[in-house]
C-alpha cells in the first residue's frame, strides 16, 4: 500500500493541531510539496479541489506513513469519510502526483473536497494558514 500522504490543512506540521501531532508520531515528514488544484477556505480548515492550469497549485507537506493501512483508517475517520455511499462524504481520498520541493514527483494519498465551492473563498496562493478566511 502506498505510504505517502500529502497534507495541506490542519495536519500541517506548523499548525499544532492534535491530529497533526498524532500524524507526526505515526509517520515521517518527508518535506514540503505541492499538487495541482485549487484551495478554498471552509472556515476552520481548507478544501482542495482538483483543477489544472495556471495558478492551480496547492502547497503542503508529504509524509511517509509507518503503517499505511492503520493510519489511513483513522485519517479517513478524521476527514469524515464514512463507509458506504462515497458521494455523501465531504472528502474523498485519492492517489495523485505530488511534486516534492526537490522537483521529484511521487504518488501520494490526498483528501480532495467534493462539496460545492461557489460560495467559498478561494485561497489564491494555495497556502492555508489557521485563522485565515
Amino acid at each position: 500500500m502506498n505510504p505517502h500522504l500529502f497534507v495541506y490543512g490542519t495536519l500541517l506540521s506548523t499548525v499544532g493541531h492534535p491530529m497533526g501531532d498524532r500524524l507526526r508520531q505515526e509517520a515521517r515528514l518527508i518535506g514540503e510539496a505541492s499538487i495541482e488544484g485549487k484551495l478554498f477556505s471552509l472556515g476552520k480548515y481548507p478544501g482542495l479541489i482538483e483543477a489544472a492550469g495556471a495558478g492551480a497549485r496547492v502547497h503542503g507537506e508529504v509524509y511517509a506513513l509507518n503503517t499505511p493501512a492503520a493510519a489511513l483508517r483513522w485519517l479517513d475517520a478524521y476527514e469524515g469519510i464514512l463507509p458506504g455511499d462515497q458521494d455523501q462524504n465531504d472528502y474523498k481520498r485519492v492517489e495523485r502526483p505530488v511534486q516534492l520541493a526537490s522537483g521529484e514527483e511521487i504518488i501520494a494519498w490526498v483528501y480532495v473536497y467534493q462539496g460545492p465551492v461557489a460560495a467559498l473563498s478561494l485561497i489564491p496562493d494555495g497556502r492555508w494558514t489557521p485563522g485565515a478566511k
